[in-house]
């Protein structure tokens, strides 16, 4: 999609990719042992749903590029650590190896846009005459 017909962050491919695959912890999570409802349920969904909000937050900052590459980079971050708790749900066999993997690789490719946000903020700011 190209920026011009982008008016909300909700707009962005990466955000739906993010929202989506969110989602798909939160469904699957369900699932995971009831000892692991503060730690590990609560955490991937935490760092998860974070990478959209981080998104939505970043989007609104546009008017200031450090505080917007700042919100990309927290979404980042919270991606890789979504990523990580995959890994334990996987290890601990609380979710299947294929699933995870599946998972793994969207967040891969959110942080891949991520990084091409974070490295070419021009194209995405908010730019004012002064």
């Amino acid at each position: 999609m190209g920026r011009e017909f982008i008016k909300s962050h909700t707009d962005l491919e990466v955000y739906q990719m993010a929202f989506d695959a969110a989602m798909e912890i939160f469904d699957l999570s369900k699932n995971f042992p009831v000892e692991e409802r503060y730690s590990l349920t609560d955490q991937s969904r935490r760092s998860s749903r974070s990478v959209c909000a981080n998104l939505a937050e970043a989007w609104c900052k546009r008017r200031y590029r450090d505080a917007f590459i700042a919100k990309l980079s927290d979404a980042q971050a919270e991606a890789a650590e979504t990523q990580t708790w995959l890994e334990f749900a996987v290890k601990c066999k609380y979710l299947e190896t294929e699933s995870g993997r599946e998972l793994y690789k969207t967040y891969n490719s959110i942080l891949a846009i991520l990084v091409s946000m974070i490295h070419n903020p021009d194209k995405w700011i908010i730019h004012t005459n002064k």
